[in-house]
């Protein structure tokens, strides 16, 4: 399970005063939400249309390179939007979260997966442009991709249900 020094962790940070401010004011939490949830439509958003691209379905104007070059600002500006909403939102219940099964999945293995999966794209995705033998590998990894985050999503709807599920 996670260890007493990390709960530690989690008590200190939900008592800051940005958490409590968060956590007790009326508006401020679903703010955050809203900001965190545009953030990850944003991010999200760009990363189906690259993988989608990469299957060869969807826009046929642009090489799958030429579309992740030009979403690659918007791509990374929704993960940073994601990423501050998210710790914002995780600040706020920090104890709780770290001890929910679905959350550590989802942030602990899923999400890691995910950006790592993302980035190998994001980094090989010319070369696959230009030879014609990689095609295959560029939808295996946007179709795996589309599947991490399909099963990061599953993980962040099971948080509120915590050990329930478990």
């Amino acid at each position: 399970m996670v260890g007493s020094s990390l709960i530690e962790f989690g008590h200190w940070l939900q008592n800051t005063s940005f958490a409590l401010a968060i956590g007790n004011s009326g508006w401020a939490y679903p703010i955050v939400q809203a900001t965190h949830f545009s953030g990850i439509s944003l991010w999200l958003g760009t990363n189906f249309a690259v993988d989608i691209s990469l299957l060869g379905i969807g826009n046929r104007r642009q090489s799958p390179a030429q579309l992740s070059d030009s979403l690659f600002f918007w791509n990374w500006l929704g993960f940073g939007i994601a990423l501050l909403g998210g710790f914002l939102l995780f600040s706020v219940s920090a104890e709780t979260f770290l001890v929910n099964p679905a959350f550590l999945v989802k942030l602990g293995i899923l999400i890691p997966t995910s950006l790592i999966t993302h980035i190998v794209i994001q980094c090989k995705i010319h070369g696959w442009d230009q030879e014609g033998g990689s095609r295959s590998l560029a939808k295996y990894l946007g179709s795996f991709e589309l599947l991490l985050w399909f099963c990061v999503a599953t993980a962040a709807v099971l948080i509120p249900y915590g050990p329930l599920v478990y």
